[in-house]
């Protein structure tokens, strides 16, 4: 059996940086265990499955198509790098002749268009509830020692737990603070957290880009220590920030990339500002 397989550097222009996925198109169907065989011998944070929807489809001129992401160790329900790197793959390897295309995944059917500097997602926004710390105290704890947090939210329907640091630390202290996951699925076993997001409200530009937030992310119970930029992880942080800051266009920021975010109606729009190159 042979599979076209690609692996593309998500937010970068520069080959051997950003964030990597592999990308794997499927002619045919596929064994269902075949998926977590081949995203274990990849063993990067993800890889995405696109399938035809329909045996007359084909990757340069439908638009549609079924689009499935993987870690090495479970499925996930929705990758945002990984699905960006799936529009690249098509738009620039494949010539897919659409400007606008459509994938139907295990969190709706997602959109991925063409723009003059690199692809806009549309990505569905999920709301975060005020979770009681003393239930995951332990958890925090484990994660950032006596780090001062601010605010904790809960998202259910991602299964993300949100931790707002302190306002009084600053992006330096978040993107070299030392966080402990090697311990985390031990602490946290019963399923109801599968990732951990750190947050942080952003600081006024000066002689700098301002930025509303910054996070970083992380998510051992799927086997990824920490993800570099995660789009489900975006779609939790866009609803809080934008509840916290009364705003519906926001710049976010991880360590290493940044991204611009609208909020039209109920559906958040997720905008690389990095062009991405393959």
């Amino acid at each position: 059996m042979k599979l076209p397989i690609f692996i593309a550097d998500a937010f970068t222009a520069r080959a051997f940086r950003g964030n990597p996925a592999a990308v794997c198109l499927l002619e045919n169907e596929l064994d269902e265990d075949m998926h977590q065989k081949i995203a274990r011998e990849m063993n990067l944070s993800e890889t995405a499955f696109i399938r035809k929807l329909h045996p007359t489809d084909n990757f340069t001129q439908s638009s549609c198509f079924g689009l499935r992401w993987f870690t090495p160790a479970s499925e996930v329900p929705l990758c945002g790098h990984a699905t960006l790197a799936s529009a690249a793959v098509l738009f620039y390897k494949i010539k897919n002749m659409n400007s606008t295309l459509s994938f139907v995944t295990l969190s709706g059917e997602l959109k991925a268009r063409q723009a003059e500097d690199g692809i806009i997602l549309d990505l569905p926004l999920y709301p975060a509830h005020p979770q009681n710390f003393h239930e995951v105290e332990d958890l925090i704890k484990t994660a950032i020692g006596n780090t001062l947090v601010q605010d904790v939210c809960y998202s259910p329907d991602t299964r993300k737990l949100l931790v707002r640091l302190s306002d009084t630390y600053n992006r330096s202290f978040l993107e070299n603070l030392k966080v402990n996951t090697e311990n985390l699925t031990q602490v946290e076993n019963t399923g109801k957290v599968k990732g951990l997001i750190l947050t942080l409200k952003g600081e006024p530009g000066g002689q700098t880009q301002a930025f509303d937030f910054y996070s970083r992310y992380f998510a051992p119970w799927v086997g990824v220590a920490e993800d570099p930029v995660t789009g489900s992880a975006h779609a939790v942080l866009s609803s809080y920030w934008s509840q916290q800051l009364g705003k519906k266009e926001m710049h976010g920021r991880t360590a290493l990339y940044q991204f611009i975010f609208y909020l039209p109606n109920s559906n958040p729009v997720f905008i690389c500002t990095i062009p991405l190159k393959m």
